[in-house]
């Protein structure tokens, strides 16, 4: 069955094709995420899955919690339900410890633990993201089953760094000139960046682990 991830960052990505998925990487642009998503079910995609890294919402989410949300809703309400037998058969696989609830796709990332609380309280979802939405309206406009497989980052109580805002380039990756700069104009961001470093890595690691339980 052809099963393509839809993730933001190349690292998910190569994650991904583990599991012996085919992906690709929007590099957090919606335009480029929606372009990928139309050419994956033009190509005959059987089924389309949001993979990667996420922003926790509920403060007792820590960062590496795996995610398997029931639902994806977006910033106007519209609630979408992934694929029921997907997400049976990978619960399975991956058995208890996962967390469950409804995931929310925005169009810019969570920055402060204000506006998380605030997206939380509107929505009621445990995590966010840039592109879960985008595989939700895509796939369910073309009939396609999906679903979402996450792994939180960065938890409900934290601030992002000025750096870790920053465009990725268009294969999902840092643009370090970028980050060096920034890191240059508020060094104090440094403490910051090294501990989402960690966060970031704690869940790819998890996603990891789950891939190696599902393929």
């Amino acid at each position: 069955m052809s099963i393509v991830a839809i993730t933001g960052l190349a690292a998910e990505a190569r994650i991904a094709r583990r599991a012996g998925w085919q992906a690709v990487a929007g590099g957090g642009d919606a335009a480029r995420t929606l372009e990928l998503i139309d050419l994956a079910l033009r190509d005959g995609a059987e089924a389309l899955v949001s993979f990667g890294i996420a922003g926790g919402l509920l403060p007792e989410i820590p960062s590496g919690a795996l995610l398997l949300p029931e639902a994806v809703v977006e910033a106007d309400g519209t609630r979408y339900e992934v694929d029921a037998a997907w997400r049976s058969k990978l619960g399975a696989l991956l058995g208890p410890g996962i967390e469950g609830g409804d995931i929310l796709g925005t169009q810019a990332i969570a920055a402060t633990a204000s506006e998380k609380a605030a997206l939380h309280l509107g929505s009621g979802a445990v995590a966010v993201d840039l592109e879960s939405h985008l595989v939700a309206r895509s796939a369910s406009a073309a009939g396609v089953p999906w679903f979402v497989l996450r792994a939180v980052a960065d938890p409900a109580m934290r601030d992002l760094p000025p750096a870790a805002l920053l465009p990725l380039d268009a294969a999902g990756r840092a643009r370090m000139p970028a980050i060096l700069r920034s890191v240059g104009l508020k060094p104090g961001q440094i403490p910051a960046l090294i501990r989402l470093a960690r966060e970031s890595r704690a869940a790819l690691v998890a996603l990891a682990a789950a891939v190696r339980k599902i393929s």
